[in-house]
C-alpha cells in the first residue's frame, strides 16, 4: 500500500472550545506526511481540501484515487496544487509531460482524467512534494510556476519582528483556477511572527505548512476565534487546518518558511476580516 489517507471532520467552534491538547492536535494538526515511497493526505470536511506528502525515493509513486472520492481517479473532480518542500529536484509528469521542480517551484494540476507520477531526480537527496487538492467544476490548463513568476508582497518590519515575503504563487492574478489559492511565505532571518496582525475569511478555510524550521526549534501556531484563541506546537514539516472561523497565525524560535493554501467559494486574496492585535484573547 503506497498511499494512506484519513479522513478528519469539520468542527463547531462553540465545541472547540471545550477541546484539551491532544484533542486540538488530533483534529487540526497533521503530521508524517512525509515518509520514504509513500503518499500520506488527510481528507478534510473544510471545503473538502485534501492535504498530502508524496515523498519518491527509491520508486516513482502514481498518485492514487482514495475511497472517499468514489472516483476512479484522484483527480476526475479536483485540480491541484504542488510544492517542492524539501530534498533535490524531483519530476512530476503528467500525462506523460514531465515537469522539473526544483526547490520551492510549484505545479498546477487541472482537473481531469489524469495520470500524474512524482519521482526523485537523486535517490541520495529525495524529493518532498506537498500538495493540496480542492474540489473542481472545470479543467484548466496546468502549468509550472517558479518563485520568479510569482507576484511578491514584502510586509511586516524587523522592529515588528515580521519582515517577510509573501510569494503568491498558484493565484488568480497568475493563472486562472477552479478555487484552489497557493503561495509560499519566507521570513526573515530575525522575524518569527506571520499573519500578524490576524484575520479570518468566512468564505474560505486555510492550510498551513511550515518547513525550513531549524532542529530543535518550533513554530507555535494559533489558531480559534478571534476572542478565544487557542495555541499548536508544531515542528518542522507539519501542516494545521485552519476552519473558516478561525485566525492562522504563528510565531516560532527562529525564521522559517511556510506554504499557505485556501479553499471555498471565492479567490479573492484580498477577502479578510482583520483583526487588531490588542483585540485578540
Amino acid at each position: 500500500m503506497k498511499t494512506n489517507y484519513e479522513i478528519r471532520y469539520a468542527a463547531h467552534p462553540q465545541d472547540v472550545k471545550g477541546y484539551d491538547t491532544q484533542r486540538l492536535r488530533k483534529e487540526f494538526l497533521i503530521e508524517h506526511l512525509f515518509v520514504a515511497d509513500q503518499a500520506n493526505m488527510v481528507y478534510s470536511m473544510y471545503d473538502r481540501m485534501i492535504v498530502g506528502g508524496i515523498h519518491p525515493c527509491n520508486e516513482a509513486l502514481t498518485l492514487e484515487s482514495i475511497p472517499p472520492l468514489k472516483m476512479p481517479c484522484f483527480l476526475s473532480r479536483r485540480e491541484m496544487g504542488i510544492f517542492n518542500v524539501g530534498g533535490g529536484s524531483g519530476r512530476v509528469t503528467v500525462d506523460g509531460k514531465a515537469y522539473l521542480l526544483h526547490y520551492k517551484e510549484a505545479l498546477y494540476v487541472g482537473m481531469g482524467e489524469r495520470n500524474v507520477t512524482f519521482e526523485c531526480c537523486d535517490p541520495e537527496h529525495p524529493t518532498k512534494f506537498y500538495f493540496l487538492s480542492t474540489p473542481a467544476h472545470a479543467h484548466y490548463p496546468d502549468r509550472h510556476i517558479t518563485p520568479s513568476e510569482a507576484i511578491v508582497a514584502t510586509m511586516g518590519s524587523v522592529e515588528g519582528c515580521n519582515k517577510r515575503n509573501i510569494n503568491k504563487m498558484i493565484v488568480n492574478q497568475v493563472l486562472p483556477t477552479c478555487q484552489l489559492q497557493m503561495g509560499m511565505t519566507e521570513l526573515a532571518v530575525g522575524s518569527v511572527w506571520n499573519t500578524m496582525p490576524a484575520h479570518i475569511h468566512s468564505r474560505r478555510m486555510e492550510a498551513y505548512f511550515y518547513f525550513e524550521v531549524p532542529q530543535e526549534q518550533s513554530v507555535c501556531h494559533f489558531m480559534g476565534e478571534p476572542q478565544e484563541t487557542r495555541h499548536i506546537w508544531m515542528q518542522n514539516d507539519e501542516a494545521v487546518l485552519s476552519p473558516e472561523w478561525s485566525i492562522h497565525s504563528g510565531a516560532a524560535t527562529s525564521n522559517y518558511t511556510f506554504i499557505w493554501g485556501m479553499g471555498g467559494e471565492n479567490t479573492d486574496y484580498g477577502d479578510q476580516d482583520f483583526f487588531g492585535i490588542d483585540e485578540l484573547k
